[in-house]
């Protein structure tokens, strides 16, 4: 029997975790947003209701559409409301010890046949699996930052994964009208295993003097065409993340080509986490953003 998928819980009312509750809710889905604080629950639903109306304002969706997407998200503050689910994705920050308690407290809440999946984007999803009592109803279910903007999910197994799991979160994906790339489960998969060394790379070129934050990023925006320059995106993702899934990178594949730049390091000692901070590779204090270095 396959699963059907219709209540979704969201752990962690974050970037990442605002937006999978914005596209579950904008395709029908019921979705229960749940963290600790309040104030981020109230962030996240504003967040939310402010990306919809850019949609409405652009022609995507109607100002019904929004009305019914907002009104399917209900922000709770207990994990046991979250027992109804038939999926429950954690969103939560990129530290494991973090992850695996959140799943300890969880699973016994949660109906046996309920599907649990993370967001992680680094960590080992046959690890975090091993920390639950259904590691084969358990996946990583990758979603891009920022979520209602990009395209591509990616699928990722554990050891244990079994099939109707992976076919039921494949279905789950479309219903989003995004696309699956299936990763195996190595660090960082697919998308940050090849980005992150190499805004790692750009950090590097920056910290031996090769160019200015202004000259490295105009270099792969008009060089490569990128949309933003590494430094600019790495200001967007948040040097912690970024840090962190190198250190995952490092540590996992024991190769010298992922050490975390010095700099990388010594702007997340400096609390300079990019835009959510205020500073990073870039100032974002004033009216334009103004390179740091």
């Amino acid at each position: 029997m396959s699963v059907k998928i219709q209540t979704v819980g969201v752990i962690g009312a974050g970037q990442m975790g605002s937006g999978i509750a914005h596209v579950s809710a904008a395709a029908g889905f019921d979705v229960l947003l749940y963290d600790l604080s309040q104030e981020s629950l109230e962030n996240a639903l504003a967040t939310v209701s402010g990306n919809l109306a850019r949609q409405v304002n652009s022609g995507k969706i109607t100002e019904t559409d929004r009305t019914e997407a907002l009104a399917r998200i209900k922000p709770v503050k207990q994990m046991d409301a979250l027992a109804s689910c038939d999926l429950v994705i954690e969103a939560a920050t990129e530290e494991e010890a973090v992850k695996r308690k959140i799943f300890q407290a969880l699973c016994p809440l949660l109906n046996p046949e309920a599907l649990l999946a993370t967001n992680t984007s680094s960590i080992s999803i046959t690890r975090l699996a091993a920390q639950t009592d259904r590691p084969e109803r358990f996946m990583g279910i990758h979603f891009m930052n920022p979520v209602p903007k990009m395209n591509l999910v990616e699928l990722v197994r554990g050891i244990a994964t079994d099939d109707k799991t992976f076919d039921a979160a494949k279905v789950y994906v479309a219903a989003l009208g995004k696309t699956v790339t299936v990763a195996e489960d190595f660090p960082a998969f697919i998308v940050n295993r090849i980005l992150l060394p190499m805004i790692n790379e750009a950090i590097y070129t920056l910290y031996e003097g090769v160019g200015t934050v202004d000259s490295i990023d105009t270099a792969m925006r008009l060089g490569a065409n990128h949309p933003m320059g590494p430094l600019q995106l790495a200001d967007f993702i948040g040097l912690d993340t970024c840090l962190s899934i190198m250190q995952v990178l490092h540590d996992g594949l024991s190769d010298s080509k992922y050490r975390p730049c010095p700099l990388l390091v010594k702007y997340v000692e400096a609390g300079w986490l990019g835009r959510k901070a205020g500073r990073g590779f870039y100032d974002y204090r004033g009216e334009t953003p103004v390179p740091t270095r």
